[in-house]
């Protein structure tokens, strides 16, 4: 093996690369067995080139990359292999190549800084592994330390430095390699840079600084487990004297160096934590912590809060890792919190005209992030600790009144209206204030603010308020719904789409506007009156927006209008969420107003175009429709399935049999009827769907036509969990018996567990009804000839996963229907499997009356013994 430098490989770094990955894969099959010189040859033939060193390090990298990376997954073979290769490595030649290391580091330092970082690159990614004293020593600390001088190669070796201190040793001598590190980079002043320093390098020293301190931690951590209290007080000692460090780093102007350090910030407070008292010393630095964290959560002047991009993402990452200390340091200190957010809210917001937009919205974010660091019992900040409530109701009240939300800026509006939500509990206490908070959400402020982000999360923020305070509303209720009038309009093509809402944000309106009248103690007239108004322009609107989509020929317009219907129909079910089973519609008085908007919606599904995206809509006003009426649904439903028979799909027709099976669970035996009559044509036109031709690569039809399956099963499974099994009894035998078939069908021949636990499940039920004495003619024998054959069947079959988990839950379910069988007919099964079934299967007699004795025992044993069986049988 000869290492020479070339041209080619100087400009084809892709040569190089190449090259290095096929030596690496060479090495890990050959040695130390077939090529046991292979670390020898390498070394004698490196010559003092810097093409061939170049590659000679490429080679270390790679050879670390599939021998020790612990990122990469390896089975368990290929790390037996690696440990035979490092362990021979550390016989046989590690020596010489950390030799071979050194003479790189010294001989390329100022020639080729790149060979030199990749050189302390190879030694950070092999101190994991080798001995520390073969880097740790006074041959390479003095070089690494002098490299930290190099501007060249200095966050190489800061890396280096950080990879050797978190190589896992004892804790005793981990600690006192990292003070010796520490000791002389604070002598030669590397650790206190200059303010100016170069950014990058700050981040690998606050990294470094990091690394020194959490491995501390955990130094601490594993003496405290022993009860080692003599090296706990050292580790501790040395933690402590890092703190400065942390401070200095944590609270760089630059949020990279700054946030480098932040895990040694949290893991430090996890440690104060643990000790009781804390002294002195740890009490200011817990007011040092507060201070650093609360002004780095501060936005600066160059974020870009119109468009926010990945900087400002950053940076919002960023703020979260600094809230999570903010709220560790709460459980410490909880006064010193609520001092250090009052004392920045009262200095703040009185005087909020003076004060720029980063300071303003740090206030309120603060009185925000107050509600998560302090503790409390479903948001009830401001009762119980009076010294916290008396606080916080203070500031709240200075929010409100300071009239700090006609600032207008839009990061200062959006965390205005998030605090006030999140203490919506304060305006039980003060309800005065709660006029000016609502006319803030409804005017320039909020609502018709000019910053879409606003009105968007003003829009959200708004029904979580009127939800919170539904008892306070009453007195606003008219106002409120004449104030955002002009918000709960239907926007159409035709009207140009002029809104301050998108349709996502009007969901919300409405469903407010619904709920302050249904939650409201108006007299029930009054009710009507407003919620007709509310609805009456989506249903004049409605029918004119079909007529236009039945005409229209442009098919860009023909989608606008098939949104809006959609979006017609969405609101109008959002409105229906105000119900509740406290205050029903039909204690509201409003059954008819949604029955008479269900049938103008019901006019839709008999359009031909955007045929999906409408039924969407108006089954989803369907679903609604079911949980808040009665019976009075009851006559819409033969409209809809008599439309789904006319051009059925694979998914409409999936997604409407969950709306069936909604309406079965309600009304169970009152639908019977007509159950019954659209029972076989709906199962006909599943099963023609299901056997129409595929394509090979339409994976969506095929996807579609699988979760059809299931939802067929079920319908069925629906149907006999909730008294409907007479709806099956009443049909024709030949159609029950095909129904039948298509069950034991997909518990035996169809490979997805999940509907084959449902086939067994209905199984298990029917048996249990018919099964018997008084069971249907016919189903006795069809239990014999058909369902015990499937429980044997269905475990068979290659595709029968026991490690699956829905797999093992459709097991069960078959010895649940083998222990129904046993339940209902006794002897006569247990004769049949001896006599009859059993045998065809070729098991010795011995295994067959093991298997009626296991049969006979509690349910828990069989499913075990089940499962067994049938392991054996497949092995």
């Amino acid at each position: 093996m000869q290492i020479q430098g070339s041209n080619t490989c100087q400009e084809k770094s892709f040569l190089k690369n190449k090259l290095t990955q096929i030596t690496a894969l060479t090495f890990v099959v050959d040695y130390p067995e077939r090529w046991p010189s292979f670390f020898t040859d390498l070394l004698q033939s490196l010559s003092p080139n810097p093409n061939a060193v170049d590659i000679y390090l490429r080679v270390m990298l790679a050879i670390d990359g599939e021998v020790a990376d612990r990122e990469i997954n390896h089975s368990d073979e290929v790390l037996r292999r690696n440990t035979l290769i490092k362990d021979a490595m550390r016989e046989q030649c590690i020596d010489q190549l950390t030799d071979s290391w050194y003479q790189i580091l010294t001989t390329y330092e100022t020639s080729d800084p790149e060979i030199t970082c990749m050189c302390l690159d190879v030694i950070g990614k092999f101190i994991s592994w080798i001995d520390i004293s073969l880097i740790a020593n006074d041959k390479f600390v003095p070089i690494l330390l002098k490299f930290m001088s190099n501007v060249l190669v200095r966050e190489s070796a800061c890396d280096c430095i950080h990879d050797i201190i978190n190589k896992g040793m004892d804790p005793v001598a981990k600690t006192k390699l990292i003070e010796s590190f520490t000791e002389v980079l604070e002598n030669a002043g590397v650790l206190n840079p200059k303010e100016d320093e170069e950014g990058d390098f700050l981040a690998k020293l606050s990294k470094l600084v990091n690394g020194f301190g959490t491995n501390l931690i955990l130094n601490w951590q594993k003496l405290v487990k022993i009860s080692d209290k003599e090296n706990t007080t050292a580790v501790l000692q040395a933690i402590e004297s890092k703190i400065p460090l942390m401070f200095r780093y944590l609270g760089d102007e630059d949020d990279d160096v700054s946030g480098a350090v932040t895990p040694f910030a949290q893991e430090y407070i996890a440690v104060l934590k643990q000790i009781k008292p804390l002294s002195q010393k740890q009490l200011e630095n817990i007011k040092g912590l507060v201070y650093i964290v609360v002004k780095k959560m501060k936005y600066d002047e160059s974020y870009n809060f119109e468009h926010e991009g990945e900087e400002e993402a950053m940076f919002q990452e960023y703020r979260k890792q600094l809230r999570t200390i903010f709220n560790n340091l709460a459980a410490l200190d909880v006064e010193l919190i609520i001092m250090t957010v009052h004392t920045i809210v009262t200095q703040t917001l009185p005087q909020w005209e003076t004060h720029d937009v980063a300071d303003i919205e740090m206030a309120i974010y603060l009185l925000y992030t107050l509600g998560e660091a302090l503790p409390s019992t479903q948001g009830q900040h401001f009762t119980g600790d009076p010294t916290k409530a008396t606080a916080l109701q203070e500031m709240m009240r200075l929010l409100v009144t300071s009239r700090v939300s006609c600032h207008g800026h839009m990061i200062v509006m959006l965390q205005f209206f998030e605090t006030v939500v999140r203490y919506d509990k304060f305006f039980n206490c003060e309800p005065q204030h709660i006029p000016d908070v609502l006319m803030a959400f409804t005017d320039e402020r909020g609502f018709r603010h000019r910053s879409p982000q606003v009105r968007s999360r003003t829009s959200y923020l708004f029904s979580r308020f009127v939800k919170g305070l539904r008892l306070h509303m009453n007195a606003y209720l008219e106002d409120i719904l004449k104030r955002i009038q002009d918000l709960l309009v239907l926007n159409t093509p035709d009207n140009g789409y002029q809104r301050y809402l998108s349709n996502e944000d009007q969901l919300f309106v409405y469903e407010t506007a619904g709920s302050l009248i249904v939650s409201s103690t108006l007299p029930v007239e009054k009710k009507q009156m407003l919620m007709k108004e509310l609805l009456s322009p989506i249903a004049s609107k409605f029918e004119n927006l079909l007529n236009k989509l039945a005409v229209e020929t442009d098919e860009r317009k023909q989608t606008e209008y098939a949104q809006t219907i959609n979006t017609a129909t969405a609101l109008a079910s959002r409105v229906s969420k105000g119900f509740s089973n406290q205050q029903t519609m039909k204690m509201s008085g409003c059954v008819e107003i949604f029955t008479d908007l269900l049938q103008i919606f019901l006019k839709a599904v008999n359009v031909p175009i955007h045929r999906q995206l409408i039924q969407t809509g108006v089954r989803q006003y369907l679903h609604r429709m079911v949980v808040c009426i009665e019976k009075e649904i009851l006559p819409f439903i033969p409209m809809v399935f008599e439309n789904l028979m006319k051009q059925p799909d694979a998914k409409e027709l999936s997604d409407f049999i969950p709306l069936m099976n909604q309406i079965i669970m309600k009304f169970k035996s009152a639908i019977s009827p007509f159950l019954q009559e659209m029972f076989m044509p709906l199962v006909r036109t599943i099963f023609t769907v299901l056997s129409s031709p595929v394509d090979d690569g339409d994976q969506v039809t095929a996807t579609e036509k699988k979760m059809l399956q299931r939802s067929y099963y079920l319908f069925i499974s629906t149907i006999v969990s909730n008294d409907g099994l007479d709806v099956l009894k009443n049909q024709e035998m030949q159609n029950l018996h095909q129904v039948l078939i298509t069950i034991v069908q997909g518990a035996a021949d169809i490979p997805d567990p999940q509907s084959q636990k449902m086939c067994f499940n209905i199984l298990k039920r029917l048996i249990d009804s018919w099964g018997g004495k008084d069971g249907i003619a016919g189903f006795i024998d069809f239990m014999y000839e058909s369902i015990i054959p499937a429980c044997f069947l269905a475990p068979l079959k290659p595709t029968f996963d026991f490690n699956d988990g829905q797999t093992a839950l459709a097991l069960n379910e078959c010895a649940g229907c083998l222990k129904t069988v046993l339940e209902k007919r006794g002897d006569e099964m247990l004769n049949y499997l001896q006599g009859k079934y059993l045998p065809t299967l070729n098991l010795p007699p011995d295994s067959i009356q093991e298997f009626c004795r296991a049969l006979n025992s509690d349910t828990k044993l069989f499913r075990a013994y089940l499962k067994n069986f049938f392991m054996k049988a497949k092995s």
